[in-house]
């Protein structure tokens, strides 16, 4: 992802269910310079994806956002942003939170599984 490509990635979110997760445009862009991979999708010259993920690149990973504008959806886009990120490391456990419509499916057909050992303390409401 390049530095350019920061403001229409923020408003590609922001009309698609997210605004309540990325903030402002600076700080949208603060998330971003604390994320260690970012990749956004293109077609036509628009950016129609983005995934971006937290990881050490040896052990562990996560998985934040992945985002495909509906009219470009089952082109195997998705597809493409999860691998672009995730890689082919097995040395990597990738975790994720597969919350909205749909999540659940998609990504168990890249390989991801529903797992009974993962915990955690969620952010407050107010934030």
């Amino acid at each position: 992802m390049q530095p350019d490509e920061i403001d229409s990635v923020h408003e590609l979110l922001g009309a698609h269910g997210w605004a309540h997760r990325i903030g402002s445009a600076d700080e949208f862009a603060d998330l971003l310079a604390h994320s260690q991979r970012a990749v956004v999708a293109i077609e036509d010259g628009a950016i129609v994806g983005f995934a971006r993920a937290i990881t050490d690149g040896r052990s562990n990973g996560y998985l934040s956002m992945v985002l495909v504008a509906p009219a470009f959806r089952a082109r195997g886009i998705g597809r493409a942003l999860v691998q672009a990120i995730v890689g082919d490391d097995p040395r990597i456990t990738w975790v994720l939170r597969a919350g909205r419509e749909g999540a659940q499916a998609f990504f168990s057909r890249l390989g991801f599984r529903a797992s009974t050992i993962a915990m955690e303390r969620t952010r407050s409401e107010d934030a």
